[in-house]
């Protein structure tokens, strides 16, 4: 291992490495990804900045910000994939050091060492920075604001707390601007939960609170404030209710149960989330940092739990804590402060053992798809495995090496703590390494070799009919379904016609430009015996129309 000076630059090398490749490697997914990357395509195509759109309409579901750099690498790279998850990746790579660098001063150098490299091993986390949604980007900047904070707290009635509270609320105003007003929620709640841990005793002057909220409300104002000086309330007053709808009712689908969240972070945050679950409660010393992380936590999965809409990634905000929560728990076992329980070595086998099975078996699923057909019910499923990919045979062996290594690692990690043979005096063990670097290799491959194929599964045939239309001077749009992809990858421009939104313009009304239409085959009867159709192409699971 280099010295502990040279750790920055070993977490910069792992992240760079890890996180820049491959990043254009499949086409966006749809919704989010397409609906993100789109908002920001037309932000070039109109040259409007100050509002976000989609199908050149306002876009009330988001703020700005995450758009703005989208754009920005868009107008450096050129519109596609790789520059629409770009902003993401080097996201990823601040947020390893901001872990190395939080964890140094927390604990020392080899704790912030553990904290990055956990994050950068853990399955959900590393695969977020390499896509295009709004989450990785807003979670740093809520995180931000809570350090900010806690050490705000610990200056109480010394010099520097101005200027470390101005910072929070400068973090937790931009938090605003990428995704609305629940990161100043997130934020505020996690404070007055940590205040009335400690009995409402004073932790941050009065005048500092309300700096720490005039800052927020200052940031947020660059833009939600301009928009009602240019366009009036209603902007914002979608944009609320859109929020509430939200929070009170599943929305585009989404209903889950309430634990969801519980289960995706279990699972989603392996490894990091066996090693979290022993300390998950805290005691109320708010001058530990570990209070702060368990109450974020609780605020985020109690917060998103009685969302009726239930998306993966809207607990992500969660696997911070937890990654810090895994770290200061593995770090106490590797310095001999806590011993290792039998429970936590049948946990990550268990967990992991069940990750590596599925990535083990997933290629086997496209290689041996017509003997699993008849057991499928789906009939567009079905129709999507007919897609001609190609599968070297050999994929279910990254699984497979990811599962051997990540089983050695865990029982020689176990050995070695019960053994007492503790942290060493520069560095890791091996098996820390090789735990964690285990899940990054695996996903590393995974996106490069067996995603590309189960994408043109899922979207293949989409994607590739609206590239086909790119240029031509005609309309091409989904039916009996939403999608985004008709706007980003036909490349859609302004002017719309309006009545191009109404699906019964675009089947049986007096179309003024070529027009072809795209459904799934289960929604595809519907429309076969409409004289004004004729089909074109059947692919995939997928029903090209064309207009008579």
């Amino acid at each position: 291992m280099p010295a502990p000076r040279y750790y920055p630059l070993l977490i910069l090398a792992l992240g760079a490495f890890f996180f820049l490749p491959f990043l254009g490697r499949v086409h966006l997914f749809d919704w989010d990804e397409i609906n993100f990357a789109e908002s920001a395509r037309e932000m070039l195509v109109t040259g409007n900045y100050a509002r976000v759109q989609i199908n050149f309409e306002p876009f009330w579901e988001k703020p700005p910000l995450f758009f703005w750099l989208q754009a920005t690498a868009m107008n450096w790279l050129g519109v596609g994939e790789y520059a629409a998850r770009l902003p993401n990746a080097l996201i990823g790579i601040v947020t390893l050091l901001t872990f190395f660098f939080v964890g140094k001063r927390l604990h020392g150098s080899q704790f912030g060492l553990l904290w990055a490299l956990g994050y950068l091993g853990a399955l959900t986390p590393h695969l977020y920075f390499k896509t295009g949604i709004i989450d990785p980007t807003f979670n740093l900047f809520i995180f931000l604001g809570v350090c900010y904070t806690y050490e705000a707290v610990q200056r109480y009635g010394k010099i520097g707390a101005v200027q470390k509270i101005a910072v929070a609320g400068l973090f937790v105003g931009l938090a605003v601007l990428t995704k609305g007003p629940v990161g100043a929620l997130l934020a505020g709640l996690t404070f007055v939960i940590v205040w009335s841990a400690n009995r409402f005793r004073p932790v941050l002057r009065l005048s500092h609170a309300l700096l720490a909220v005039a800052v927020a409300l200052g940031v947020a104002s660059l833009w939600f404030g301009l928009e009602i000086i240019r366009n009036g309330p209603w902007f914002l007053e979608e944009f609320i209710t859109y929020q509430i709808r939200l929070f009170s009712t599943p929305d585009a689908g989404h209903g889950q149960p309430f634990y969801y969240h519980f289960v995706v972070v279990l699972v989603g945050c392996f490894p990091l989330s066996i090693f979290a679950i022993r300390y998950l409660i805290s005691d109320r010393d708010p001058r530990d940092f570990r209070l702060w992380m368990v109450v974020l936590f609780w605020v985020v999965m109690i917060l998103f739990s009685i969302v009726k809409t239930k998306i993966v990634h809207y607990s992500s905000m969660a696997w911070f804590p937890v990654s810090y929560l895994a770290a200061r728990h593995l770090h106490d076992l590797l310095t001999g402060r806590v011993t290792w329980p039998r429970w936590l070595t049948v946990g990550l086998l268990f967990i992991g053992g069940m990750l590596g099975t599925l990535l083990t078996l997933l290629p086997v699923v496209g290689q041996f798809k017509t003997t699993l057909i008849p057991y499928i019910n789906d009939p567009f499923a079905v129709a999507n495995l007919q897609a001609n990919v190609t599968w070297g045979g050999w994929e279910w062996i990254i699984g497979a090496t990811y599962l051997a290594v990540l089983v050695t690692a865990i029982v020689v990690l176990a050995g070695v703590i019960q053994r007492r043979r503790l942290l060493p005096a520069n560095g890791l063990p091996g098996s820390v390494w090789a735990l964690f670097m285990s899940t990054a290799v695996c996903l590393w491959l995974y996106l490069s070799v067996v995603v590309p194929k189960i994408e043109e599964y899922v979207q293949g045939t989409v994607v590739r009919f609206y590239e086909s239309k790119q240029g031509k001077n005609a309309y091409a749009e989904p039916i009996g379904y939403k999608s985004y992809a008709q706007l980003f990858y036909f490349r859609k421009q302004p002017p719309v016609n309006p009545l191009t939104k109404q699906e019964t313009y675009l089947i049986n009304g007096p179309v003024d430009k070529p027009t072809y239409l795209i459904t799934k085959i289960t929604s595809a009867n519907d429309y076969r015996a409409n004289p004004n159709l004729r089909v074109v192409n059947e692919e995939n699971g997928y029903v090209i129309f064309e207009r008579k």
